[in-house]
């Protein structure tokens, strides 16, 4: 028995995280049913691909997530299961939710979900809720025991993944460049491609100032410099600061303030930042 936990863009606002649960507790009363978060926004893929590798380290192996951000419901893309290489299990639409896992932890094998076996009773005629009928039901299914990983379906190639495209973080002379991947949902925090270890390639230091561009579309939307620190703690309240989030990725944010909001910043692949050490 391993742990399932649920992810999707459903909300809280009816009864379809609900619904997932109650069919999961179905297939067997005694699971572990947890949550990522139920608030992606809708049909934010990228967003959903990032939070799953937020969290998907943490859990012990063997771990079942079952991620449903699935604009594409009802159409022909795949519904599969991917073995990653931490040993975990993602029970999703094959439609770039994997992305960032692919990318950060990689993936070993890919099944796809053999809908006529692992269905919900009484489902084959409801196409826009796999969510419930399929993702759920069979998430449920591997997580209990009831099935095996090979009975999830027929073996896929990996190369099949459906990703979204990513840009690789760069050290390109003084400058260290990269996207804002994701917000601080509920602080406003940026939260850069950048790796920590870059600012040590770079020599730059806790307490040094570091010139920040943003660029959105090519265009170039802000700039300033900030000083790199440890914590908020060592900066005053609404000073803005650098410094390194729980994935050992630099951040930008403001000291109980919102970054995003305040310069009106998005995040994704047209987001673009590059950083530069401020020499005295």
């Amino acid at each position: 028995m391993k742990p399932l936990v649920l992810q999707s863009d459903f909300g809280y606002v009816d009864g379809a995280v609900s619904a997932m649960y109650g069919v999961a507790t179905g297939v067997h009363p005694e699971l572990r049913i947890h949550d990522v978060t139920h608030n992606i926004p809708p049909y934010d893929i990228w967003e959903g691909s990032y939070r799953l590798a937020q969290v998907v380290s943490y859990w012990p192996g063997g771990t079942v997530f079952v991620s449903v951000v699935d604009p594409g419901v009802g159409s022909d893309r795949l519904s599969v299961v991917a073995r990653t290489s931490t040993g975990h299990y993602v029970v999703t639409p094959n439609n770039g939710t994997l992305t960032h896992i692919e990318k950060l932890f990689g993936i070993e094998e890919l099944r796809e979900i053999d809908e006529h076996f692992n269905r919900r009773e009484g489902s084959a005629h409801s196409y826009t809720f796999h969510g419930r009928d399929i993702y759920a039901f069979t998430g449920a299914r591997l997580a209990s025991g009831t099935i095996t990983y090979e009975q999830v379906g027929p073996s896929r190639e990996v190369s099949e993944l459906v990703t979204l495209p990513v840009l690789a973080p760069k050290i390109e002379g003084n400058a260290l460049t990269g996207t804002i991947d994701a917000h601080d949902n509920r602080y406003g925090s940026l939260w850069t491609s950048i790796p920590r270890t870059f600012f040590e390639e770079a020599g730059i230091c806790h307490g040094d100032y570091v010139r920040l561009t943003i660029t959105h579309n090519g265009q170039t939307v802000h700039a300033t410099s900030l000083v790199y620190a440890p914590s908020f703690a060592h900066v005053e309240v609404g000073e803005s600061l650098i410094y390194v989030n729980s994935l050992d990725r630099v951040a930008v944010a403001i000291n109980r303030g919102s970054y995003a909001n305040a310069f009106h910043l998005g995040r994704g692949n047209s987001w673009h930042v590059a950083f530069e050490k401020v020499e005295k």
